[in-house]
């Protein structure tokens, strides 16, 4: 057999393996788009159907007049939007300092923030719930929004993107009589576009989907966000399976289009992150 034929028969095995991956990985995605459009009695018929004998789009209109979606809907969107902008901001600034800036213990001071990453959330819940309580800022957004505007794992991915910009870009705007911070602002944000988008998706995604956090510090209904809105739709002897589907989808759909239109930088991002001089 020739190497020709085994590379054929290597790619179409690995192939083969992928898609089937992700198959399995749309499984979820796609039983939970199909229920949203079933009747209660429809959703758990075995064997599973792909389509019920109608389409119940009542399962998406009815969703807003037996609970306060909308709410929890904006309550995730102030919240990520807010830390998207904060975190990036934070994050490149930081980056840039430890990549560009030379200052005594720079290479040291970096390692011990890179090295908070180590740390589990779940050691610093009791001490950050004290911390936003003393502050009175428990059963308020803000308790969800202040805590990630800074990001260890941000830092570490701009500056490993600016780390592979030359030096000679920050030479030639110095002799044009750029400042340390409009060299920032003006020449090296905008290199760092793809890097960016990686971290907005990376950010965007996890504050959007995090349950946990909301759970510890928000026990208004008022100030639900997406997930906890979701939990609090299951009932304890009863669940209305479709109109949770039909909520859940409608909870993915920004997730997806963001990842959609930004997948090309995202996966240029990782890659230019990744490299060092």
């Amino acid at each position: 057999m020739s190497n020709k034929t085994k590379n054929r028969i290597i790619k179409i095995i690995s192939h083969c393996v992928l898609l089937f991956g992700s198959f399995l990985m749309l499984v979820p995605f796609l039983w939970m788009l199909s229920s949203s459009f079933k009747d209660l009695g429809e959703v758990f018929v075995f064997p599973p159907k792909i389509f019920g004998k109608r389409l119940v789009w009542e399962n998406y209109t009815n969703i807003s007049s037996r609970f306060n979606y909308f709410a929890y809907f904006m309550n995730s969107v102030k919240v990520s939007a807010w830390v998207v902008f904060f975190q990036v901001f934070t994050s490149a600034l930081a980056g840039y300092v430890f990549a560009r800036l030379n200052f005594k213990g720079r290479d040291k001071i970096f390692m011990l923030y890179l090295g908070t990453m180590m740390i589990p959330f779940h050691v610093t819940v009791i001490t950050n719930f004290l911390q936003m309580s003393s502050y009175g800022l428990v059963n308020t957004l803000w308790s969800l929004m202040i805590p990630p505007m800074v990001s260890a794992f941000g830092t570490f991915l701009m500056r490993q993107f600016f780390i592979t910009v030359p030096r000679e870009l920050d030479e030639a705007a110095k002799i044009d009589g750029c400042n340390p911070f409009q060299i920032f602002i003006q020449i090296l944000l905008p290199m760092a576009k793809s890097t960016i988008a990686t971290l907005v998706i990376f950010c965007y995604m996890n504050t959007w989907n995090d349950y946990f956090t909301p759970l510890i510090y928000i026990n208004n209904a008022a100030k639900y966000t997406l997930p906890l809105g979701l939990a609090s739709m299951k009932g304890m002897y009863s669940t209305d399976w479709p109109v949770l589907m039909a909520s859940s989808t409608i909870a993915v759909m920004p997730v997806l289009i963001v990842f959609l239109f930004a997948q090309d930088a995202f996966v240029k991002g990782v890659m230019l992150s990744g490299m060092k001089d």
